[in-house]
């Protein structure tokens, strides 16, 4: 695919200062509130005409040399002339980019530039310069790309941007989810769902392919990993988030609901343990798990004052792990699982999405095998978020818990709520509502005492059998 359109650094630099003060404003930004110093414009056009493209965007968020550097992906396009249908979606205007005036436009929002992505996958072929490029892939058996398609953003998300690309009557609608910040390596979200679909899994959406790529890191080396990702969009399902706060604002029970969603989960699990490797529970490897429980009390604690009175029980609970004897082998898992990463199709029924792991974890640590129960857990986490949506939910969140454990012990076999098992499980939970009350003193602190209970709930001694 010949792109025969030449960048200039004039015009980086002039689109580096557009967007300096543009992108901190975009919901996927994660480091906004403090100063940000772009250092670093690459641009590849993704089209013949240049009207796609793709900016990595290296930002240094905050003062001193110190402060985290990030690289972004911004898709733009740029127009010679304004369009009253993107108006909305206007980055703004600069007097000569590459030559010719020219208007800035959010890419995703542009149907010409989701085309030229589309058009790469399918094709399978690439486009870039020396050090900043990408490449299309389609994925083997997987569905196909319509052509001229109709393009849409959903809103809502955060971390990344979703686009769903509706199809003609006999095709299926597709979703182009483009990840925003670029880290180097492969991303858990194509390898684990394209692990799933490829041995037959019908729990996640089918594959059609990924976009690829390489830029330049922050410390100045060269990088490569994923940029895109194109999945079947389930026309006319409901995420399970809606579906169970709808249920229980209405007082409405959820427990056949949350049961089957256990099971869903189970079978997924047991799929990655056959299909992607396992480690070994091993002495070793627990007491690895158990410090980097340790160290999320020790940054949860300095980040949030609320917790320094929790501080030592949380310590006790999650360094509990390295004792546990009968935990199972590790293995690849969802990793940022709750009711928002979950779809209901009413032919498919549960469908799980979203395969990243939690953001705030650096790529390579979302991609090693991991404790199955962290996802039990943070969808334990989720029904009581669920829960809380209410002023008095009364026993629907334990009720929706122990229907979706007992599912999910169905499948699996052995109940987490017994054994070594319940030790995992325990901390598992603590360690994800103590990286929730950290999100929601950051980001929304009107909801920071539904996690702050939690965690004083979690930790408090276990009721004497009744018996």
């Amino acid at each position: 695919m010949g792109v025969p359109v030449k960048t200039s650094a004039a015009s980086d630099e002039a689109i580096a200062e557009l967007l300096r003060t543009w992108a901190p404003a975009q919901r996927w930004f994660a480091h906004k509130g403090v100063a940000v110093h772009v250092e670093r414009v690459e641009r590849t056009p993704l089209d013949e005409g240049g009207v796609a493209q793709l900016v990595a965007l290296t930002v240094r968020a905050g003062d001193g040399d110190d402060a985290p550097r990030t690289v972004y992906s911004v898709p733009i396009s740029v127009r010679p002339s304004p369009d009253p249908d993107l108006v909305a979606a206007l980055v703004g205007e600069l007097p000569d980019v590459d030559g010719a005036p020219a208007w800035i436009y959010d890419g995703p929002h542009d149907p010409t530039w989701t085309r030229a992505l589309l058009t790469l996958v399918a094709s399978e072929e690439g486009a870039g310069s020396r050090t900043v490029g990408v490449n299309g892939h389609s994925a083997e058996g997987g569905l196909p790309v319509p052509a001229g398609a109709r393009t849409k953003v959903l809103t809502g998300e955060q971390s990344n941007t979703s686009i769903v690309v509706s199809a003609d009557v006999g095709e299926t609608p597709l979703i182009a989810k483009v990840f925003r910040v670029l880290s180097a390596g492969d991303n858990p979200d194509v390898v684990v769902q394209t692990a799933l679909a490829d041995a037959g899994c019908a729990r996640v959406p089918r594959p059609a392919g990924w976009v690829d790529g390489r830029w330049t890191a922050p410390d100045g080396s060269a990088a490569a990993g994923h940029l895109a990702h194109v999945t079947e969009f389930l026309a006319g399902s409901q995420d399970a988030w809606r579906v169970a706060t709808a249920a229980v604002g209405a007082g409405e029970d959820f427990t056949e609901q949350a049961r089957e969603l256990g099971r869903a989960t189970a079978e997924v699990h047991a799929v990655l343990a056959t299909e992607l490797p396992t480690e070994p529970a091993t002495p070793a490897r627990l007491a690895a798990v158990a410090d980097g429980l340790l160290e999320r009390v020790a940054w949860a604690c300095a980040a949030v004052p609320q917790l320094h009175e929790v501080a030592a029980a949380a310590r006790e609970r999650v360094d509990a792990v390295r004792h546990v004897q009968d935990a199972p082998p590790l293995q690849r898992v969802h990793g940022d699982y709750h009711l928002g990463q979950v779809l209901h199709s009413d032919a498919r029924g549960w469908v799980l999405l979203d395969f990243e792991g939690e953001p705030l974890r650096p790529l390579a640590e979302r991609s090693l095998p991991d404790l199955a129960l962290r996802d039990v857990a943070g969808m334990l986490r989720s029904f009581d978020y669920a829960a809380s949506t209410v002023a008095d939910p009364g026993s629907w969140g334990p009720d929706c818990r122990t229907a979706f454990l007992d599912g999910y012990t169905a499948v699996v076999g052995a109940d987490p709520r017994t054994g070594g098992q319940a030790v995992l499980l325990a901390a598992l939970e603590l360690d994800k509502a103590l990286y929730e009350v950290v999100y929601e003193a950051r980001n929304r602190p009107d909801w920071l005492r539904i996690p702050l209970d939690a965690v004083h709930r979690l930790l408090r001694p276990a009721s004497p059998d009744p018996s």
